[in-house]
Order: C-alpha cells, then structure tokens, then sequence
C-alpha cells in the first residue's frame, strides 16, 4: 500500500470513528485511531472512561468495527491497542 493509499484510508477511518465519538462521549469516552497496518488493521486506543470500561471490548466489535468495516470494506478488522 502506498503512502497515499494509506492516507486514504486513514482518512476514511477518521471519518467513521467521528460518527461513532459522539455516543462514547455521553459516557466521557473517545477512541484514537493509531494506526492502519500493511494488513489493512485498524488499531485504536481507549480513552476516557473507555479505558476502564468493562463493555469496551463489546462496543469495540459491536459499534466501531462494523461501522468501520460498513464505511471502509477493505479494512480487515479492528483492534484496541491498550486493551487487557
């Protein structure tokens, strides 16, 4: 993938994770993405109170990965990197 590529589709990353902050941030959470590996990984971080929160692994698979892989198909999966 190229840098441009990647740019892409970081930027289309960013643009699902902004539809799915608001419901986090009832709850004083947020997500930060970290990075889109070669295999098409989305890999985030925690923050707020999504750091301690003992349904993050569920809002991880239920909320922003099938946003992510509903708005960007070529996405492989997602996974928190500062998860327990």
């Amino acid at each position: 993938m190229s840098k441009q590529e990647k740019a892409q589709i970081i930027q289309k990353v960013e643009l699902a994770l902004n539809d799915v902050r608001p419901h986090l941030a009832v709850d004083g959470g947020d997500v930060e993405l970290v990075d889109v590996t070669a295999d098409l990984r989305v890999q985030v971080r925690w923050l707020g109170t999504c750091e301690s929160c003992q349904m993050s692994a569920m809002t991880l698979r239920a909320g922003i990965e099938q946003t992510i892989l509903g708005r960007v198909p070529e996405i492989t999966g997602v996974e928190a990197v500062n998860e327990a």
